[in-house]
This record gives structure tokens, C-alpha cells and sequence, in this order.
């Protein structure tokens, strides 16, 4: 007989019984599935020259993807007491890919937090491997009726922020995902590392073919420095996974196109040298004041 939590999987896919039943498969059998994913993107590092994978990546990433969270993003989700489902092509601003975009918490008390494929895939540390967090009770109580061999638990919004809180000191950063195969919208979060990411690797692989083809878009933020407070004590560009700030002969310097607005080196500057700040040549926040702002305007144009 089927249960009541894949019944709701099924509906949310309507008509699409072959996302309902990718998404079953997915969250079922979650470790060999990214297992699989992260092998065949071993040869992949050898064959960049191939234009073909251009057009295969486009194809990919346009329906599985993530988004990287400030610190003050993720806290505002995780405090949430209702329900969002913002769906539209506005949400291009927030989440800029094709199909995956809809910003969807139901229940967003009921949170389950189970262990990580990516992490077990890439050979984390085991203590790190209970890290997936996923908000709502829709694909919650999937994972706990279908996935126990992943360990699945449910914690409080107070228990998972400070989850988050405890990999964000570990150099970990925050990511919301997005997948046609899980209903096109967020609700799965995850504390993630480039050595253990299989998104994190992917993006960094795949635009080394083209600039334009990518996995993880950006928070939506920059920093900005303050020089008098700098001391040059290097914490900064040690926290940085992506290389976009140094310190060299030309003092402080910052490449604000490698920077993911993670806000882990605003959370280490010893010196509060640094801050962070909505960049409108970026990608908008995941922040859901804005969002439901935004949305709210919307339905006020609709209808006067």
C-alpha cells in the first residue's frame, strides 16, 4: 500500500509520472545515485576540450541546481512560521535557470535532517555525513518513511540553524537546491564543501568548458572592505574557497566575479574589516522578506 508521504511526492508532479517517479528514485536510493553522478565526472576533468559537453551541461544544470545562501538568508528560513510558494518567471532573478525555480516551503517547522551523498561519495569525515537538511513536511516525511538507511532525524528550526552554524565555523557554506526531479523548488538545504560537493565540483568543472554553463549560482551579495580596519592578518583569503580575495604587493585586493557571497569571510574577519551587501549586478537574494515583498507588490499590480 502506498504511504501517505508518497502519495503527496506523486501529486506534486501532476501529470509527470516520470518525475514522480525520479524523484522516488532519487531520495530512495539518494547515496548510489550521487555516487554515480560524482564518477562520471572523473573523465569529464580529461575531456573539456569537447564541445558536445557544452550542450550536455546546459541540458543538466538547467534542471538540477543551487543556490548559495548568506548566513542571514538561512537563519530567515529557518525561522519561518509559514508557508511560501512563490512560483513565476520573476523567480529568474532569485534562481536564473530554465525549469528548476519555484520557492516552495510547506510546513517549514518540520525539519529532517539526513545524511549527506555527497559527503559519504567524496569521502568526508564521517561525523560530517549527517548534514542535509531539508525543510517541510512533504519530502520530511518521505525521507523518514522511505530513506532510514541515511539516517534521517527530525531537529527543531533552533537545532538545524545551529547545525548550520557549527559546518559554517567548520569552512562549510550554505546552498538551497533546486531540481525538476524533486518538484522544480528548494526545500532541501545542505552544508556544503568543494572537496565534498559534487555541485561545487561540477560548477568548477564545467566552466572550465563554458563560462556560461554552471551548477551553483551565487548568493547574490559582494563585500565591501574597509582598509583602515584591515590588519592583512590573512584570515580572509585562507576562508575563501574560491580565490576572490588576496593579499599581495598591491595590498588587499578582491575579484568580486570569483565571489559566491557565501559570507564566511565576513563571519572570520577577527577585525569586522569586511561586510556584505545586496550587488544589483548580481543574481537577487534568496531573501524571503524581499521575495514575499516583491510577490506581494505583484499581486497588488494584478489586481488594480
Amino acid at each position: 500500500m502506498m504511504r501517505d508521504s508518497t502519495k503527496v511526492l506523486m501529486k506534486k508532479h501532476g501529470w509527470r509520472v516520470d518525475r514522480a517517479i525520479h524523484n522516488y528514485l532519487y531520495f530512495a536510493w539518494y547515496y548510489p545515485y550521487v555516487k554515480t553522478v560524482s564518477l562520471a565526472f572523473k573523465p569529464l576533468e580529461y575531456l573539456t576540450w569537447l564541445k558536445p559537453l557544452k550542450y550536455a551541461g546546459n541540458f543538466i544544470f538547467s534542471r538540477y541546481h543551487s543556490k548559495v545562501l548568506s548566513a542571514g538568508d538561512t537563519k530567515k528560513i529557518f525561522e519561518l512560521n509559514e508557508n511560501i510558494n512563490i512560483d513565476g518567471e520573476e523567480n529568474k532573478r532569485v534562481v536564473p535557470f530554465k525549469y528548476a525555480r519555484k520557492i516552495l516551503f510547506t510546513d517549514p517547522e518540520f525539519i529532517v535532517v539526513m545524511d549527506c551523498p555527497c559527503k559519504k561519495a567524496l569521502g568526508d569525515k564521517k561525523e560530517h555525513i549527517n548534514s542535509c537538511l531539508c525543510v517541510g513536511s512533504g519530502t520530511g516525511k518521505f525521507w523518514l518513511d522511505r530513506c532510514k538507511k541515511y539516517n534521517p532525524r527530525v531537529v527543531s528550526q533552533k537545532e538545524a540553524l545551529d547545525l548550520i552554524s557549527s559546518f559554517r565555523k567548520k569552512g562549510y557554506i550554505t546552498q538551497a537546491f533546486f531540481k525538476v526531479a524533486t518538484g522544480g523548488s528548494t526545500g532541501v538545504i545542505c552544508n556544503c564543501h568543494p572537496d565534498t560537493c559534487v555541485s561545487l565540483r561540477a560548477t568548477a568543472l564545467t566552466k572550465k568548458i563554458d563560462p556560461k554553463t554552471y551548477m551553483t549560482e551565487v548568493s547574490g551579495y559582494s563585500i565591501k572592505h574597509d582598509d583602515k580596519q584591515c590588519r592583512r592578518c590573512g584570515t580572509c583569503v585562507q576562508t575563501c574557497h574560491f580565490g576572490a580575495v588576496n593579499i599581495n604587493g598591491k595590498g588587499w585586493t578582491y575579484d568580486k566575479d570569483k565571489c559566491q557571497g557565501c559570507e564566511l569571510c565576513v563571519e572570520n574577519c577577527p577585525n569586522g574589516a569586511i561586510r556584505l551587501y545586496a550587488d544589483p549586478e548580481k543574481s537577487m537574494p534568496l531573501d524571503l522578506d524581499l521575495i514575499r515583498e516583491r510577490a506581494r507588490k505583484s499581486a497588488d499590480a494584478l489586481r488594480n
